[in-house]
């Protein structure tokens, strides 16, 4: 079928062009291969389509009954690479989307909401979900992600700004309980536990001015799997949390809660978007990656 559909663009293209070589210049081929392709389809069809001669080609009554469904085939083909064309080149068609939950409503959808506005060919679907999403699988084009480091080779790695975690409080809860001036300290405190995050208990702390690193387990006694859950019970004075300095940025503005410990620095992330390894990424992916990658760094 693939040998025949070649062979109905090569005669349609010799057709057009009134001559083997006309057909070979415009192909990139020889002249003797678009012989051959058309020795081939006549060969398959039982039929001869062309009067060869010295001086010119003419078409046979079955040749000139198969030129036009050639040139129907060759114009649908046309259309298709044109489509495809538009899509990459283009802001339309679909784009799928797949954060977590805080990170979408904070910052993902803040920062596209314009560009989504002047974009209305584009049909964005977000999937907000904490737990790894299979790209592949949910044929999702960006994710957007946060680790300690980018070490998956497999994709299309594009980073996006440098998060810092932090030990916050309420300033209620600050008032009744002890004061917090060394790591040590924490041990008489309660961690709000987000069970999301690695070794969710621990906390890591390196002193600013040297370098010292200490790593205390704190007791826990709520636990939660939810960013925007620990955020409302730190608020309500129920304990400290480990949390990312972009997801309680306003809370620390407003005041309603504050850092713990700002004399040490914990473990920083890396906020990077993903994307499947393409020769050639579609215009809606880079258009996209070209807005978030202004947002964060802005911010």
């Amino acid at each position: 079928m693939l040998d025949n559909l070649r062979g109905m663009a090569v005669f349609a293209s010799v057709v057009g062009h009134g001559s083997f070589s006309g057909s070979a210049r415009e192909l990139g081929i020889t002249t003797s291969a678009v012989s051959q392709q058309i020795r081939s389809l006549e060969n398959e069809l039982g039929v001869v389509l062309l009067h060869r001669s010295t001086r010119k080609l003419s078409l046979t009554e079955a040749g000139a009954s198969f030129y036009e469904a050639a040139k129907d085939v060759v114009s649908a083909a046309e259309q298709g690479r044109i489509k495809v064309n538009q899509l990459r080149d283009e802001l339309a068609g679909s784009l799928r989307i797949a954060t977590t939950p805080e990170l979408g409503v904070h910052h993902i959808l803040p920062a596209l909401s314009t560009w989504m506005s002047a974009h209305d060919d584009l049909s964005i679907t977000y999937f907000a979900d904490n737990h790894y999403i299979d790209m592949i699988d949910e044929r999702i084009d960006i994710a957007v992600r946060m680790s300690p480091n980018i070490n998956d080779s497999t994709l299309s790695n594009h980073p996006l700004s440098d998060v810092r975690q932090l030990l916050v409080a309420s300033p209620q809860y600050l008032r009744q309980h002890k004061k917090i001036e060394t790591p040590k300290d924490l041990a008489d405190h309660q961690l709000i536990c987000i069970d999301i995050m690695k070794d969710a208990s621990h906390v890591e702390l390196t002193q600013t001015e040297t370098g010292k690193k200490t790593r205390i387990k704190m007791n826990s006694r709520i636990h939660t799997n939810n960013v925007f859950m620990a955020m409302t019970l730190a608020k309500e004075g129920h304990g400290i949390i480990r949390i990312m300095e972009m997801d309680v940025k306003r809370e620390l503005e407003n005041g309603n809660l504050v850092e713990v410990l700002t004399g040490y620095q914990l473990p920083s992330f890396v906020l990077y978007a993903v994307t499947l390894n393409r020769d050639q990424q579609p215009a809606k992916i880079t258009r996209c990656l070209e807005v978030l990658k202004k947002y964060f760094h802005a911010n």
